[in-house]
Formats: structure tokens, sequence, C-alpha cells
């Protein structure tokens, strides 16, 4: 199943700037297991987390459905990042 695709199905909707969305699947030891990092821009993340979690659990409920007919279990981590920061990064 396409992970990817499925999260941009889900998030493009709601958050200003669906492009910037950076989706990335992080290497596991586990087949079962796969990681995937969801980062966004800090507004976007704090939608994409929502008041208390709830779209973010809500968003890793759906994942674990998904990754269910898999027989794979699927971890979401979210974290933001701002062009600023990235800025700063670059010139270090």
């Amino acid at each position: 199943m396409d992970y990817k695709a499925l999260i941009h199905t889900l998030v493009d909707s709601f958050i200003s700037d669906p492009e910037s969305i950076l989706i990335k699947e992080l290497p596991q030891d586990n087949v079962n297991d796969i990681t995937i990092l969801l980062c966004a821009k800090n507004e976007d993340c704090a939608r994409l987390i929502g008041k208390k979690g709830c779209v973010a659990n809500s968003l890793r409920d759906i994942l674990n459905i998904a990754g269910k007919l898999e027989e794979k279990h699927i971890h979401l981590k979210l974290e933001s990042f701002d062009d600023e920061d990235k800025d700063q990064k670059e010139d270090k």
C-alpha cells in the first residue's frame, strides 16, 4: 500500500500548503513495522496535531487500520520545520 499517498489524501485538504509537506519512510529493523515521518510548516504541524492531539491520533488510527490489511504496524511521527530554521541550518 502507498502510505504516502494515503497521508496526502487525508491531510492535503486542511493544511495551508500541501506541497510543502515532507513525507518520508524511515528504515526499520522489523519488516512488519513501518515508521513514517511527516514534516510540515509550524502552522500546518499545529493543524496536523490538533487540540489535545486528536487529529494526530486519528491519522495514526487510520494508518494502523490500513496497515493491518498487510499485517504491518505503522508508526507516524510528526515534526515541524520553518523556512527560517531551514535557511539557518544551511548557512552553518
